[in-house]
């Protein structure tokens, strides 16, 4: 299960520090979606227990995150910059994520773990984030932004070099 992800209310709050509409609008939304989310899975999920604790535990941390950024660092520009730096780290290890897989793919080599539709909508995300960063002069969202252009394109190599199979059932339903 994908937490609540703190990207989303870190730019949220990156968003409103800067005034920035755009930001707040876009991971207000996530933050919304995740949540639903997050709801849907704890309905279905038979270990409620494990991912209530799991989400306390995450709720905590970014309790604890909002108040260092809010109440301990009072200068704003000063935060601003924390801020920037904290989200551009998750945003990056979010991006990242997916080369842990790599080496499977390698050893398999096999993309069936790879989902095709979520790179082509990283690199549309992420490029759309880069160029949104460039534009604003914003290093923190044209960086952070960035390794999720270059490990689409890893993914897209992958995916080239180690076909998927078309699973037998597929064939099947087309005729």
């Amino acid at each position: 299960m994908r937490d609540l992800h703190p990207c989303n209310l870190g730019w949220l709050s990156y968003g409103a520090l800067k005034g920035d509409g755009i930001l707040i609008v876009v991971n207000t939304v996530g933050a919304a979606l995740q949540t639903l989310y997050i709801l849907a899975y704890l309905h279905y999920c038979p270990r409620k227990r494990v991912v209530l604790l799991q989400t306390a535990t995450l709720l905590g941390v970014l309790l604890l995150g909002y108040g260092y950024f809010w109440l301990l660092v009072p200068n704003p520009e000063v935060r601003l910059q924390q801020l920037g730096l904290f989200c551009s780290v998750f945003t990056i290890s979010m991006y990242l994520s997916p080369l842990a897989d790599l080496a499977k793919v390698i050893q398999t080599k096999s993309t069936q773990c790879l989902s095709y539709p979520l790179t082509i909508a990283t690199l549309l995300t992420s490029a759309s984030w880069c160029l949104y960063g460039f534009r604003l002069r914003d290093p923190y969202i044209m960086v952070s932004n960035f390794p999720g252009i270059v490990t689409s394109f890893i993914r897209f190599w992958l995916f080239w070099k180690y076909p998927q199979e078309q699973d037998r059932n597929y064939w099947l339903l087309q005729t």
